[in-house]
């Protein structure tokens, strides 16, 4: 079996960019809105595995291609666990990066316990419903303030352990070193490989 050609579930050019630069040339990837899909998809999963699936099924009805699907967002244990699967609407439906941020600092306040993890669940659906599944976390803290200028979402609050730096403050090749989603999608890219090589 060889895959050569993946769906990912999504129009977030900035996600899509991340999944290309780790899996490289010998894989053409195509954004939802590539393919004509433009249907709002209702992640209304409680686990960032199911929100994967929900994505990768609604998209798989659509293409008869491998579907790449990706849920994942920012787990604060003094929150309880939030923003969790709802990280990209934590301050409303159509949240900007920094509502987001505002709220997330907003409830967390002055307390010392801000000790928090990306996570990253991926699904690789094909056409005949077998399923390939990869995790990637990273863990760090969020600071008081946002610190750095690139990335997105909440990286400019995320403080890596491993980079010492928030997320924005590094390029896209370091943050591919330690990121979740790099961590997910280089497991799921040995598996592929493994699959290739059959």
């Amino acid at each position: 079996m060889t895959i050569d050609e993946i769906v990912v579930a999504s129009n977030n050019l900035n996600k899509i960019k991340e999944i290309k630069k780790i899996i490289g040339d010998e894989i053409n990837l195509f954004s939802l809105r590539s393919i004509g899909f433009n249907q709002e998809i209702e992640e209304n999963g409680s686990t960032f595995y199911e929100n994967a699936l929900i994505k990768a099924k609604t998209v798989a009805n659509f293409i008869d291609k491998p579907v790449l699907a990706d849920d994942s967002g920012l787990v604060v244990p003094y929150l309880n666990g939030d923003p969790g699967v709802c990280s990209a609407r934590f301050a409303s439906l159509h949240a900007t990066d920094k509502e987001n941020n505002d709220k997330l600092l907003s409830l967390l306040g002055n307390t010392d316990d801000r000790n928090a993890k990306f996570v990253c669940e991926l699904v690789l659906l094909f056409p005949n419903g077998k399923i390939l599944h990869a995790t990637g976390e990273v863990s760090g803290y969020i600071l008081r303030s946002p610190k750095g200028n690139f990335g997105f979402g909440y990286d400019p609050l995320f403080y890596s352990y491993e980079l010492k730096k928030t997320f924005a403050e590094v390029t896209d090749e370091e943050k591919n070193l330690v990121s979740h989603r790099a961590r997910a999608v280089k497991s799921l890219l040995s598996k592929i490989k493994k699959l290739n090589d059959l």
